[in-house]
């Protein structure tokens, strides 16, 4: 499974999906918006805005936070295929 972060080092939920990545040994590549502009270009054409954290896994989108919510945890143990405990 190939999982993408779009980050930045300021979100807190950006820290808490990579966290959740971590804590579940899921390997990631991160990528920075605010350090690639191409980045944040290609952000914007698959979201429609500059929506941070989002997940690429296996080539689809997933935003695995909810404003006024949080982590969507549910969510990310289903697509990620992680058994709950």
């Amino acid at each position: 499974m190939k999982v993408q972060v779009y980050t930045t080092a300021w979100c807190r939920d950006c820290r808490a999906a990579k966290q959740f990545l971590e804590e579940h040994g899921v390997e990631y590549s991160e990528i920075d918006v605010d350090a690639d502009s191409s980045a944040s270009d290609e952000l914007v054409r698959h979201v429609g805005k500059r929506a941070i954290p989002q997940l690429v896994i296996d080539g689809e989108w997933f935003q695995p936070y909810k404003p006024g919510c949080g982590l969507l945890y549910e969510e990310l143990h289903q697509r990620l295929h992680i058994p709950r405990n």
